[in-house]
């Protein structure tokens, strides 16, 4: 099976809209930093040329690694937000038991993960354990520092 990578339909604009950026504006600038360099003559020596053409491989890779990720996008639409189950796209609010700490999460596709801003992935082990729950249910959580309990308190799904 050919590989997926779930997003949002704004995580697709983004995508889409940084892809424009790269292949205009940004690949122009390095174009420039690539003539200039040319400039500076003997381009064995020339470390401002193996900069800009550095620059360059890295440009290409980011368009590239992109354009992957654009083809094979599977743009997420929760169906589970009409029956209040947690899926891709939602906000889960949980309770620590041993804490009695309440955290809200965004359970994203991997493209989207960001752990500093609570939005977690629905491959990470939080989401593979929250994915499918409803509120009042307590689920177990097997992360690599060991096992714990939550419970979900409220699912939501923005816009």
């Amino acid at each position: 099976m050919a590989k997926e990578f779930k997003i949002t339909s704004l995580r697709l604009a983004d995508l889409e809209k940084e892809l424009n950026y790269l292949k205009t504006t940004r690949e122009r600038e390095i174009a420039a930093m690539i003539a200039e360099a040319r400039s500076y003559g003997d381009l064995s020596e020339n470390s401002e040329y193996d900069a800009a053409k550095n620059e360059q491989a890295k440009l290409y890779g980011r368009i590239a690694e992109i354009e992957d990720v654009l083809s094979h996008a599977v743009i997420i639409e929760d169906e589970n937000e009409a029956n209040g189950r947690v899926g891709l796209g939602c906000s889960v609010t949980v309770l620590d038991p041993a804490t009695g700490a309440e955290t809200t999460y965004r359970i994203t596709g991997s493209q989207e993960a960001d752990p500093m801003q609570f939005k977690l992935s629905d491959d990470s082990p939080f989401g593979r354990a929250v994915v499918g729950k409803s509120i009042g249910d307590t689920f177990v959580v097997n992360a690599p520092n060991g096992s714990y309990e939550m419970k979900v308190i409220n699912v939501t799904r923005e816009g």
